[in-house]
């Protein structure tokens, strides 16, 4: 895809194709047989879905960061470089849903958390995970209103943690891990409903060292609900690098977690949207089969600070090749190639780029539109209000 020098890591402006990235990314689809065999059942359709999808998230954090700039906005909090894993397992989680069928009660239709029998499941992103709630269905120009504040907005201008009910989206809880309980908690009521259902979070690694998560996560284990937990291990909690607040022998540093809690699980290349996919893929299959929850850890990098106002203190958090080994393995570059190795034309790929580019333009330019003539009235405030 185009690269933005005014705003893309200087990694991602000048990468060019290394054969042997592109080479280990093949070599990490194919490495086991039953991740194999879902990403050999890939049509080129939803192959160029995925893609569409992993653009569609770099261009939104790209168009955020040029209204930072621009003084549009404040701050804002980005994933780049850590698109996969989200994109990935939302599109398992859809595909999964697709293929079976949706199993609503007439309990679970009139429901607040599923209005709509037609949903394919739920999830909880965390802010970086964004991709989450346009993959679901969520207009790109509901995000940009969030943060905006427009009346017409997710919250109504009132939280910038934004999601969407009615597309299965729970908006972020600002307090890190208190996610794991309130998906379980749905979870639950998917299985107490018999819907078939599976809900789905991400857990960054510095989120892992609240007590609520670990909380969470046992009562999970122990009550069999249906939900997939994905550890997001960027390797920095805020400005704190993993080492300084995680311990562990072995070099990815959560792997033997999905053992202590008695979870199914495994690991999963952050960077390697079909590795994603795949994993997510049968984590959402058992969970569906009343074999879940699934605990996956997700090996990747944020390649920026905790949000834009700090991108001077990540490049000093970290030594420079860091950068440059990840940058390397930009998500979106390596799965273009990939794709090109199989036969899809760059020309194909450009087009889809296009018309993601086309769509959030659109989003943009109506965000702007609610920002000039639909910000919240005064008297807004007291509603919705419990005092």
């Amino acid at each position: 895809m185009k690269r933005y020098p005014a705003f893309d890591p200087p990694e991602y402006v000048a990468w060019t194709r290394h054969d042997r990235e592109v080479e280990d990314f093949r070599k990490r689809v194919h490495a086991e047989p039953a991740r194999a065999a879902i990403i050999a059942r890939l049509t080129e359709e939803q192959h160029l879905d995925l893609y569409r999808g992993l653009v569609r998230t770099r261009l939104t954090d790209i168009a955020l960061k040029r209204w930072v700039r621009q003084g549009v906005i404040s701050k804002a909090w980005l994933g780049t470089g850590e698109e996969a894993a989200t994109v990935g397992p939302v599109h398992a989680l859809r595909a999964g849903m697709r293929n079976e069928g949706v199993r609503n009660s007439p309990e679970e239709n009139s429901s607040l958390i599923s209005p709509h029998s037609s949903l394919p499941g739920f999830v909880a992103p965390m802010i970086r995970n964004s991709g989450a709630c346009s993959e679901m269905g969520m207009p790109v120009a509901d995000i940009f209103r969030a943060y905006m504040g427009t009346a017409d907005g997710p919250t109504r201008g009132r939280d910038g943690h934004y999601g969407s009910l009615a597309h299965g989206v729970l908006a972020p809880i600002s307090h890190v891990g208190d996610m794991v309980p309130v998906v379980t908690g749905i979870a639950l009521s998917f299985a107490l409903r018999r819907t078939g259902r599976v809900a789905m979070t991400w857990i960054g690694d510095g989120s892992t060292k609240a007590g609520v998560a670990h909380e969470g996560l046992n009562f999970a284990a122990v009550q069999r609900a249906p939900a997939v937990f994905i550890i997001q291990n960027n390797q920095v909690a805020l400005g704190t690098r993993l080492e300084q607040h995680h311990l562990a022998a072995d070099s990815s540093r959560f792997t033997d977690w999905p053992r202590a809690y008695g979870m199914w699980g495994g690991e999963f290349d952050g960077n390697n949207v079909l590795d994603a996919y795949a994993l997510a893929s049968l984590a959402v299959e058992r969970c569906r089969d009343g074999d879940g929850p699934a605990l996956l850890v997700a090996e990747t990098f944020r390649m920026g600070g905790h949000a834009t106002h700090d991108e001077a203190e990540a490049r000093e958090t970290f030594d420079a090749e860091l950068f440059a080994r990840w940058g390397r393995r930009d998500p979106v570059a390596l799965y273009e190639e990939y794709l090109v190795d199989d036969g899809v034309s760059r020309s194909t790929l450009a087009d889809v780029e296009a018309d993601v580019e086309a769509e959030v333009e659109r989003a943009q330019e109506d965000a702007l539109v609610s920002r000039r003539e639909r910000m919240p009235a005064a008297e807004s405030a007291v509603e919705g209000v419990y005092a």
